[in-house]
């Protein structure tokens, strides 16, 4: 969302690699929040992005409407046939009051203009419909690879990102959703990548994105070393490990 509130970005340029080099969310946080609300006829998966969310979705509700404000964002997501993607802001939804058993905003909350979305989710949900939130910070991951991306984060691109990227960096503790807050089990996403896609995925970062404009110069080149020290041979695969910071409310 290009919103002043957070100065959110604009992640049309990198639309092509986002759909192919981020990682995707647990089955395990789809199944949970199946669980806790009332229906399972349409869920609304805001700043959809490539569709990851939406795809887990899709496998315990009847349709799902996948919105986001990119085009380009959308034109790359993946198609299957219980999610409609459509181009919209999170703030103002194509959809009928009260017509929605779950809103979801899946590593996007932080760039919405907050009060405005929830008035939103207030009225497409159905009463007893939940909103829930979540994010991963990239640089938050698992060793060995915490010892080269965090750094990473913090030294070099943690300046360029947007300051809505400061509510990922404190884990959503400081985001309160409307309605009766629920309690949700810890999850974990995971990927296995070689090195070269390790850096793909650096590439997709808004940080490094905005960086590349600012200064002309690709910052990752210089976590290539470092990767391929950890990672050994070339076209190895390795696991990475985030922890989802996740927040829910029924509304």
């Amino acid at each position: 969302m290009r919103l002043a509130v957070t100065g959110a970005p604009d992640f049309s340029p990198v639309a092509r690699s986002y759909a192919t080099s981020r990682p995707g969310y647990p089955a395990e946080l789809f199944a949970w929040l199946a669980s806790v609300v009332p229906a399972h006829d349409v869920a609304w998966d805001t700043a959809t992005g490539s569709g990851q969310a939406a795809i887990g979705l899709g496998t315990y509700f009847a349709r799902v409407v996948a919105s986001d404000v990119s085009a380009a964002q959308v034109a790359h997501a993946k198609r299957t046939p219980r999610v409609a993607y459509c181009v919209s802001h999170a703030e103002t939804a194509p959809l009928a009051a009260h017509s929605v058993d779950l809103v979801v905003a899946a590593a996007a909350l932080h760039w919405f203009d907050r009060p405005r979305f929830y008035d939103e989710a207030r009225r497409v949900l159905r009463p007893g419909g939940v909103l829930a939130a979540w994010t991963y910070h990239v640089a938050h991951v698992a060793p060995p690879f915490d010892a080269i991306l965090g750094p990473f984060y913090r030294d070099v691109v943690a300046p360029y990102f947007a300051p809505g990227a400061r509510l990922v960096d404190g884990r959503y503790a400081a985001i309160e959703l409307p309605g009766v807050a629920l309690t949700a089990p810890s999850f974990e996403m995971t990927a296995q990548w070689t090195a070269a896609e390790i850096l793909r995925f650096v590439g997709t970062w808004s940080g490094v994105h905005a960086y590349r404009r600012s200064t002309g110069q690709d910052p990752a080149r210089a976590l290539a070393d470092r990767l391929d020290a950890v990672c050994g041979a070339r076209g190895a695969p390795h696991t990475l490990r985030w922890p989802v910071y996740l927040r829910a409310a029924r509304v």
